[in-house]
C-alpha cells in the first residue's frame, strides 16, 4: 500500500481583497489632515464595511457621530475643539460604526476589536498585484480592518459558541489620525460601555501584542513678531532664525539619553515661518509631540519642555544680541514667543492583568519585546477600565510598512496571518468560557484554530 500522505496545511482565512481595494480607493483622510474641502467619504467606507460584516452575521448597532457636547471637553485636543466650534457639520461627516456578532451580553462574555478607517493624508493610487496592497491605509489600518472580519468568520466557523455564547464587538472608528486621538471616535463608544473583557486595538505591531499605549502632549511654540524687508533685515524679528535655534535646542534638551531604555522620544515636528526669499518673516510656529507612558511622566514632560524653552530663549538672546541683524529679535525673544498646548492631559494605557497575557500566549501570539518602546493609539481610552484586558495587535510595522509615509503597503500573507491569529484568540477565549476552571495550559495555534 502507498504510504499515507501528510495532512495538507490548513488554508489561511480568506481575506476579502475586493473589499480592501474598495476601501483603499475611498478617501477617508479627515479634515484635520487635509483641511476643508478635500474629498472625505468616511461614512461611505463605513457603510461598505458594515455591509461586508453583515454577510458574516454582524448587526449594525450604531452608525453615527457623537453629540458636540460629548466632544467639547477640556481634555479634547484644541484642533478638534476649534474645528467643531467653527463647523457644525464637522462631526456629522465623521461618524463611527459599532458592529455586534451575537446578542448583547455581559462584559465577561464579550470581546471587543477596535480599528480605525480614517487615514492620514497623501499616498499613491491604491493597487494590488496579487500579493501586496499599496495605498494610504493599506497597513494603517484598512488592511487590518478587513483581515479582522476574516479572522472572526474563521473563529465562528470553528466554534459555534462565538456569536452564540460569546459576543464580538467591532468598533470601526473615525478620528484616530490628525491628532484627534480618538476623542470623537473611540472615546464616546468606550464611555458608553461598548467594551469587552478582552479588547484588541488593531494597529501594526508585527503580529506581536502590545499591552500598553503611550499618550502624547502636543505643544506649539509660536513667534509673533514683525516682518521686515530684505534690504533692512535687522529692522524686524527673524522668526526663522529664532525658531530654527529653538528647534535644535529643544531637540537636544528633550531627547532621551543614549541607552536610556524604551522611553518615548520627543518628536520635533513642523516648523513654518514663510515661503518668500525677499523678506524677513516675523511670525511662525514650531510643533513638538511629547509621548509619555503614564500621567506622571506626561506632567514631567510638559514641565521639561517649559523649562527647556525658557533656557533656549535665554541662550538665543545671549548668542545673538551682539549681531546687529538679529539684535532686535534677541532683545524681544522672550516677549514675542509663547508656548501653547494643543493636546495635554490624556491618559496612557499601563500594565494589564496576567490572565490576558496567559490568554494571548495560549492563542500563540507573542508579546511585544519589553525593551521596545510602545506607541500612541486609541487604546489609551481603556486605561483604568475594570475587569478588562486591553492590547494592541496587528500585521505589519508602522515603520517598515511605511505607515504615514510614501509607499505604504501591506502583504496579503501578513493579513492572512493576522486573521489566523484573531481566529486563534477568539477560539481560546471561547474555550476558556466553556472550560471554566479546567486546565487551559495547551496553546491554541493559529493553524488549528480554524480546523477544530
Amino acid at each position: 500500500p502507498s504510504p499515507a500522505r501528510p495532512p495538507s496545511p490548513p488554508r489561511p482565512p480568506a481575506v476579502d481583497t475586493g473589499l480592501l481595494l474598495h476601501l483603499l480607493h475611498t478617501p477617508t483622510a479627515g479634515p484635520l489632515e487635509t483641511g476643508p474641502g478635500a474629498p472625505h467619504a468616511l461614512a461611505s467606507a463605513l457603510r461598505s464595511y458594515a455591509t461586508a460584516a453583515a454577510r458574516l452575521g454582524f448587526a449594525t448597532v450604531r452608525l453615527a457621530a457623537p453629540a458636540p457636547a460629548a466632544v467639547l471637553r477640556e481634555d479634547t485636543p484644541l484642533p478638534v475643539r476649534r474645528a467643531v466650534a467653527a463647523d457644525p457639520s464637522f462631526l456629522e461627516r465623521q461618524p463611527s460604526l459599532l458592529l455586534r456578532l451575537g446578542p448583547e451580553r455581559p462584559r465577561e462574555r464579550t470581546v471587543m476589536f477596535n480599528v480605525h478607517l480614517d487615514t492620514v493624508a497623501g499616498g499613491e493610487p491604491p493597487a494590488f498585484d496579487g500579493t501586496r496592497f499599496t495605498g494610504r491605509g493599506a497597513v494603517d489600518a484598512k488592511g487590518p480592518a478587513v483581515a479582522l472580519l476574516a479572522g472572526v468568520a474563521a473563529a465562528a466557523a470553528a466554534r459555534p459558541a462565538i456569536g452564540r455564547d460569546v459576543t464580538v464587538l467591532v468598533q470601526a472608528v473615525a478620528g484616530e489620525e490628525g491628532g484627534a486621538l480618538g476623542t470623537f471616535g473611540t472615546r464616546p463608544l468606550v464611555e458608553a460601555g461598548h467594551v469587552g473583557r478582552l479588547n484588541v486595538f488593531c494597529e501594526p505591531t508585527g503580529l506581536r501584542h502590545l499591552p500598553r499605549a503611550t499618550a502624547a502632549a502636543t505643544a506649539r511654540v509660536t513667534v509673533d513678531g514683525e516682518d521686515a524687508v530684505d534690504d533692512r533685515p535687522g529692522a524686524g524679528h527673524n522668526a526663522t532664525v529664532l525658531l530654527g535655534f529653538l528647534a535644535q535646542h529643544l531637540a537636544a534638551a528633550l531627547a532621551p539619553a543614549a541607552g536610556g531604555g524604551p522611553s518615548p522620544a520627543v518628536c520635533v515636528a513642523g516648523l513654518h515661518t514663510g515661503t518668500l526669499h525677499n523678506k524677513v518673516h516675523g511670525t511662525g510656529s514650531l510643533l513638538l509631540n511629547l509621548p509619555y507612558a503614564s500621567a506622571a511622566a506626561g506632567a514631567a514632560a510638559e514641565d521639561a519642555l517649559s523649562r527647556a524653552l525658557a533656557e533656549g530663549l535665554r541662550e538665543f538672546t545671549a548668542r545673538f544680541s551682539g549681531l546687529p541683524l538679529f539684535a532686535r529679535t534677541a532683545s524681544d525673544a522672550a516677549r514675542i514667543t509663547r508656548l501653547e498646548w494643543l493636546k495635554r492631559g490624556l491618559p496612557a494605557l499601563g500594565a494589564q492583568p496576567a490572565w490576558g497575557e496567559e490568554l494571548l500566549a495560549r492563542a500563540g501570539i507573542d508579546p511585544w519585546p519589553t525593551g521596545e518602546p510602545a506607541f500612541t493609539c486609541d487604546a489609551i481610552w481603556l486605561a483604568g477600565t475594570e475587569d478588562t484586558y486591553t492590547t494592541v495587535f496587528g500585521p505589519g510595522s508602522l515603520d517598515a510598512n511605511r505607515a504615514h509615509a510614501a509607499g505604504e503597503f501591506v502583504d496579503l500573507a501578513d493579513l492572512e496571518a493576522f486573521a489566523a491569529r484573531i481566529s486563534a484568540l477568539l477560539t481560546a477565549f471561547a474555550d476558556d468560557l466553556r472550560c471554566g476552571a479546567a486546565d487551559r495550559s495547551a496553546p491554541v495555534s493559529p493553524e488549528k484554530a480554524g480546523t477544530a
